[in-house]
Parts: C-alpha cells; sequence; structure tokens
C-alpha cells in the first residue's frame, strides 16, 4: 500500500457491510474491497464466458433438436 493512500468518506452502513464480508478481525476495507473487486471481476468474465459458450453453441443446438424428425418423435 504505501504511501499510495487517500481518505474516503463513506456512510456508517456501508462500513457495516463491509465489515460483514471480514475474513480475520484486522482485514482492513481496502482488502475486503479488493476481494469484492476481484470476484466481481471472475464473475463478470465467468458470464461472459458462458454467453460465448451460449452464442457459439446455438446454431448447432438449432440444428440438432429444431428439425423435422423430433418433431414427429414428440407428437407420437
Amino acid at each position: 500500500m504505501g504511501n499510495d493512500v487517500t481518505t474516503v468518506q463513506l456512510k456508517k452502513s456501508l462500513v457495516k457491510a463491509l465489515g460483514q464480508f471480514k475474513k480475520y478481525d484486522r482485514e482492513t476495507y481496502n482488502e475486503i474491497i479488493e476481494g469484492l473487486l476481484a470476484f466481481a471481476k471472475s464473475e463478470k468474465m465467468n458470464s461472459a464466458y458462458n454467453d460465448f459458450i451460449d452464442r457459439s453453441q446455438q446454431g448447432k443446438m438449432s440444428e440438432l433438436w429444431d428439425n423435422e424428425a423430433d418433431e414427429l418423435m414428440a407428437n407420437v
């Protein structure tokens, strides 16, 4: 962290909410926020990856499932 620090004003309710994420008593709010940002970034990456996979498979899935043979079997 060094000298690259600043003072930030937070509502007491936010400080209380951040405190609930503490893994250990002396964990700083900086560490908590970094952890939350890392989690959000990984979730965003996972979501983007899942969206990519879904879009890339839609064509093949339509080809496999949306055809006359399946429609005939569904009505048997």
